[in-house]
């Protein structure tokens, strides 16, 4: 899923590009993306383009009118932006917005379709939309505190939790807590002043130091490699690889359709979190330490 420094690269871009131009036409595949009626997604066709601003982990775009196309990418959406014509019906992507100067379509791989666009009218309508979360970057550590301990979570679900904090997901989360050496289990609540501290400006590094580094890896072309995983991640996809602070294996725990990773020397003091399903399947063979692992293989 786009997080918040990719979403932010396609703002400034979608910005650059769309900034006072108008919107001729929209045309979507399948009704399961447009998830308003009022207003109808033709009352935006006509308008002019305002800005682009990021909110949570949605694209949008102000239109005139006080209209916003709200876009969100969720895990498998993508922007593509190109100087010609809105393309002919054939293979289309799963939406394109026709500008007077180029087309930005929206595709999303795989079958499930969960990206979503919405068309409101209004900034409380768009207010709506907004999940709440602190925006950390522009935030105190008082602020950052308050968000963190409101409820008794993981450090990992509290990090992703959009109502806490916004932009932040699977993969920038784990880049952050390796970089605050805390585990991804640690609770809310027991953490001490200094870890949340340490934490706040692990958030707060990690999400810049990103953005800047997307922004020189793109330049002025589109964003078109948009990925949860990059290189130079220290730890986020890395499983098995070595810790790039350590050398000690990358480790994960398995959920879902997600995946957590961190390195269990500067995580957890060399601990293997257990992974619910393969731990219980091991039973008394699962490894616990780092030095088990080691003496095991």
């Amino acid at each position: 899923m786009p997080e918040l420094p990719d979403i932010n690269l396609y703002v400034e871009h979608l910005e650059r590009r769309l900034a006072g131009a108008t919107l001729q036409a929209v045309r979507v595949r399948g009704p399961n993306l447009v998830r308003t009626i009022d207003p109808p997604l033709d009352d935006a066709h006509g308008r002019t383009v305002t800005g682009a601003r990021r909110l949570g982990k949605r694209v949008v775009l102000a239109l005139s009118g006080g209209r916003f196309l709200v876009l969100h990418l969720m895990i498998a959406g993508r922007l593509h932006w190109r100087d010609a014509p809105l393309a002919p019906p054939g293979r289309a992507p799963l939406a394109a917005f026709a500008f007077d100067r180029g087309t930005l379509t929206l595709t999303e791989a795989g079958t499930r379709q969960r990206a979503s666009l919405h068309l409101v009218a209004g900034e409380a309508a768009l207010a709506a939309l907004d999940p709440g979360g602190l925006e950390v970057l522009g935030a105190d550590l008082a602020s950052f505190t308050r968000a963190l301990v409101r409820e008794d979570h993981t450090l990992k679900r509290a990090l992703t939790d959009p109502r806490l904090f916004s932009g932040i997901g699977n993969a920038y989360s784990d880049e952050i807590l390796h970089r605050a050496r805390l585990s991804p289990l640690a609770r809310t609540p027991r953490l001490g002043a200094g870890e949340v501290a340490r934490l706040f400006d692990a958030v707060r590094a990690t999400l810049a130091e990103w953005t800047e580094r997307l922004r020189a890896e793109t330049g002025a072309a589109f964003p078109e490699k948009v990925t949860a995983f990059r290189d130079g991640m220290a730890v986020h996809g890395r499983f098995g690889e070595p810790c790039p602070d350590c050398g000690a294996p990358v480790q994960r725990i398995r959920y879902a359709e997600h995946e957590t990773n961190y390195c269990a020397r500067c995580q957890t003091g060399g601990r293997r979190l257990a992974d619910r399903a393969l731990s219980r399947l091991l039973g008394r063979d699962w490894l616990r330490t780092l030095e088990e692992l080691e003496e095991g293989g």
